[in-house]
């Protein structure tokens, strides 16, 4: 963060200094886990649902904290406000609007933003200091802690911004407006929450509402609720894609047996070679958006696509590939799920699996629910399972009560040669698996968070799992 006297962050956020002096200098960052303060930093006290933030204002004072900010009195240096998350906002506004040069890029859509952050920010790390979240911090307490790692040498600032009702996005854009603004696609992730694909589209357009005249909107040509973005902006639209008319596309798309993609990265009339180490058809698209964002930033064509090449997964659970010491090949794609993502995953499976047919090797789909789907639920579940069986995966194991309803969907496909099972939880499933799975198999692991099957991936290839990998806290709370 910038620096900041404790008097400017108290008018900065409403709020009522206490035990502390005004003229002493923030010069470390914001944290709302307590694990995380260091020396000269400011603590986020937020009361939770299993532990209040409040009870370790005494550790990180001691820690080194300057101070922290609070919504009820403590017995320790503290800025008391009335809400914390306004009172983070209001900071992350003040500072985004002290680093006129930084440019500031939002990224949003219901899959994939994690993802291409990742690449984005791996890519303009060549061209300049880039700050982005970890993992996916896109809601109204990630976004804005996010902000505020920014200092006066951040040449770009690239934001995940999510949603989960209208008016979401126009509330963390207000926070530090965009100059260049992505849309993804849109999807059926949250349809539970937002009731149709219009609305969605609705609420991820207010990204590129937020942009100013002369910022620019980056558009997923291949995507007809995105294109249809273009007239909600006032800024210049440039569009990506494989469509032949988008301003920067890929040509030539072919996959290697690990389902990398490779093509030719072509813009302003200048083609380029690319070989991705990006598991999965769907990482083509997201490079493609991360190409152009760079490009509008000043990057050169050839070192774009190099950057792109040597880009590697940054956010675990995310099509993350071990290889066993037995020869079985464990994707653990366990971070999050909706259908497209789902889609996805198991279109990598099977293009996987066919490369390593020849010598005997099968492959498992270990599909837990998908949350938030609203009454979509059981039609979406049913057409993952028939999804699966017209890949002809050789195994299907569906995780929990919910999940059920993949089975059903495996039994329509009438030409399939599989197997569908059911699992109560991710303790059976792990045990199937461990009785089932030989060399060269290839399994999937693939659900929403609240199924936790990252247990199940980790534990087969063979790492080890604590209390604290499953928590969604590092995440500062995932949205569509």
């Amino acid at each position: 963060m910038i620096r900041l006297t404790l008097g400017e962050v108290a008018d900065i956020v409403g709020g009522t200094l206490r035990h502390a002096d005004p003229h002493t200098v923030v010069t470390g960052t914001v944290e709302f886990d307590s694990r995380q303060v260091t020396p000269g930093g400011l603590f986020l006290a937020l009361p939770g649902e299993r532990v209040d933030g409040h009870d370790y204002v005494a550790a990180v004072t001691a820690a080194g904290a300057v101070a922290s900010l609070v919504t009820r009195p403590v017995d320790a240096p503290s800025i008391e406000v009335a809400d914390g998350f306004a009172a983070l906002a209001a900071l992350a506004g003040a500072v985004a609007r002290r680093l006129p040069d930084t440019v500031v890029i939002g990224i949003t859509g219901s899959s994939g933003k994690t993802s291409t952050k990742d690449l984005l920010a791996q890519v303009l790390a060549r061209a300049g200091r880039t700050v982005a979240p970890p993992g996916s911090f896109n809601n109204e307490l990630g976004h804005p802690y996010t902000v505020l790692r920014a200092t006066p040498d951040t040449r770009f600032l690239v934001l995940e911004t999510s949603a989960r009702g209208i008016g979401h996005i126009r509330y963390l854009t207000g926070i530090a407006q965009p100059r260049i603004g992505v849309v993804l696609n849109v999807g059926s992730a949250h349809l539970g929450e937002f009731g149709s694909r219009e609305a969605i589209a609705q609420a991820k357009g207010e990204l590129v509402e937020a942009l100013p005249a002369e910022g620019v909107a980056i558009l997923n040509a291949d995507d007809p609720l995105v294109a249809g973005m273009a007239p909600r902006t006032a800024a210049r639209v440039v569009t990506y894609g494989v469509d032949p008319t988008a301003d920067v596309r890929a040509e030539g798309v072919t996959f290697d047996e690990l389902m990398r993609g490779r093509f030719t990265l072509v813009a302003r009339g200048e083609r380029a070679g690319v070989a991705l180490r990006l598991v999965g058809a769907h990482h083509v698209s997201n490079a493609l958006a991360a190409a152009a964002v760079a490009l509008e930033c000043g990057m050169a064509l050839g070192d774009v696509a190099a950057a792109l090449g040597d880009a590697t997964p940054t956010s675990r659970w995310r099509m993350e590939i071990t290889e066993r010491a037995d020869g079985v090949l464990v994707i653990n794609d366990a971070y999050n799920a909706n259908p497209e993502s789902m889609r996805a995953a198991l279109d990598a499976l099977a293009a996987v699996g066919r490369a390593r047919s020849g010598a005997g090797g099968r492959t498992f789909a270990v599909l837990g629910s998908m949350a938030e789907l609203g009454d979509a639920t059981d039609a979406e579940h049913v057409a993952l399972g028939q999804r699966a069986a017209a890949l002809d995966i050789s195994r299907v194991v569906a995780v929990g009560e919910v999940a059920r309803a993949i089975g059903r969907g495996t039994a329509l496909e009438g030409s399939w040669s599989g197997t569908a099972g059911w699992v109560p939880d991710a303790d059976a499933a792990l045990a199937l698996l461990r009785a089932e799975l030989r060399a060269p198999d290839v399994v999937l692991v693939k659900a929403s968070r609240a199924a936790a099957l990252e247990r199940v991936a980790l534990a087969l290839a063979g790492d080890t799992v604590t209390d604290g990998d499953s928590s969604t806290a590092e995440d500062g709370g995932s949205s569509a």
